[in-house]
């Protein structure tokens, strides 16, 4: 175990990897070629289309470079504005300043921590191009009610579903409702490759030209590394491919998803049982028929005072917990560059100044749960003048 997980008694996440995971990077290691371009790329976009439910996915080297190619192939850019939260992880809204677009920040419901589609309209205006909501942590944001409000204005609906893969709504996937949707596969995530991304959508217009956009504009019938003769070039575009080691992974992780959430739910369900005694706590919060994930367990605290206080006595007992996240809209390139309301956003800063991620994977031993439901609850049990 490396270094910096010694120091925890519990890390935020651990990732579950098994033999199979194991023997799905070394054959290919083992193959000696096509470590880039292999078949096994399209293997887990058709495996992750169909989990999904939709018509297309198209694969990544990070969930930031899907939603910047995503932005791309919609042709948003200058002059546009689009809608997205400021409580979320910043490639939300920096995706769109990497295409020249304009975040506009609108606030969330207290419950999921998702847009507010009650407050989405009051952001449009000529130049709004699109909406962008978050689903944090491992839940839907009101997605079915966000799309509404986006059809009825004929906006696009992109989803930053970059958490939520696997999680449903009213037996819908996360990433099937939107226009198109992407999923991040970085280390803390539900399914991991250690870093990847992907888009999901119905459209094969979109598909098509994130296929162009990943790969430097070319247009490719053939494996670019077995075709000896020139390749057709029709745009700008980058390299942002997943290697095929990545994709082989993913696909492993895949064949285990639902019993990794499921694990993920047992846990969670058995923290949230022993730790709601206390009051003050406020455990995840599933709307009727949605699912959850628990991508991260996040709870909610009466103020500030006591989240902080609460943060560092579990840092002294060395249980790793952070705080997702602080508003993005508070940060210094936004606050300096864009004229922001914070007013407009009062509920993302309440809940940002309260909220507290906890440690949450799915191969958490009884030990370890104990330990941090025992913590927790020794906490408020010696801070008495805490209770409201």
């Amino acid at each position: 175990m490396s270094e910096s997980l010694n120091q925890w008694k519990l890390p935020l996440y651990k990732i579950y990897t098994d033999e199979e995971d194991i023997q799905s990077i070394t054959k290919i290691i083992k193959r000696g070629s096509k470590w880039a371009i292999g078949p096994e790329i399209e293997e887990f976009e058709n495996k992750l289309r169909d989990y999904v439910g939709t018509d297309y996915c198209i694969t990544l080297n990070s969930g930031t470079s899907a939603l910047h190619a995503t932005f791309l192939a919609y042709g948003i850019s200058s002059g546009d504005e689009v809608i997205v939260p400021s409580f979320s992880f910043i490639a939300t809204a920096n995706s769109t300043r990497f295409v020249n677009a304009t975040p506009k920040f609108a606030d969330i419901e207290n419950k999921t921590h998702g847009l507010d589609p009650s407050l989405i309209k009051n952001k449009i205006n000529s130049s709004t191009k699109a909406v962008v909501p978050m689903d944090y942590g491992g839940v839907s944001c009101d997605i079915l009610k966000i799309k509404d409000v986006a059809k009825d204005n004929n906006l696009l609906l992109i989803e930053d579903a970059a958490e939520g893969l696997g999680a449903s709504v009213h037996g819908k996937k996360v990433g099937s409702l939107s226009d198109s949707a992407i999923f991040s596969f970085c280390g803390n995530k539900v399914l991991t490759t250690g870093e990847g991304g992907a888009v999901v959508t119905n459209s094969k217009e979109i598909y098509e030209k994130i296929k162009l956009i990943r790969s430097h504009g070319r247009v490719d019938g053939k494996n670019y590394f077995d075709n000896p003769n020139s390749s057709e070039y029709q745009g700008v575009g980058y390299n942002w491919r997943m290697s095929t080691m990545v994709a082989s992974l993913g696909i492993s992780q895949l064949s285990k998803l639902d019993k990794l959430i499921k694990l993920r739910q047992d846990n969670a369900q058995y923290v949230t049982q022993r730790i709601s005694k206390n009051e003050e706590i406020e455990p995840p919060y599933v709307p009727e028929g949605f699912s959850h994930i628990y991508q991260m367990y996040s709870i909610k605290l009466p103020d500030q005072k006591i989240r902080d206080s609460l943060h560092q006595f579990l840092l002294k007992n060395k249980i790793f917990c952070k705080i997702y996240f602080e508003p993005i809209h508070k940060t210094p390139f936004y606050s300096k560059n864009l004229n922001i309301d914070s007013n407009s956003l009062s509920v993302t800063e309440n809940v940002s100044s309260r909220i507290l991620t906890l440690p949450m994977y799915p191969n958490m031993t009884i030990e370890e749960k104990v330990y941090l439901v025992d913590t927790v609850n020794s906490f408020f049990e010696n801070n008495k003048n805490y209770n409201p």
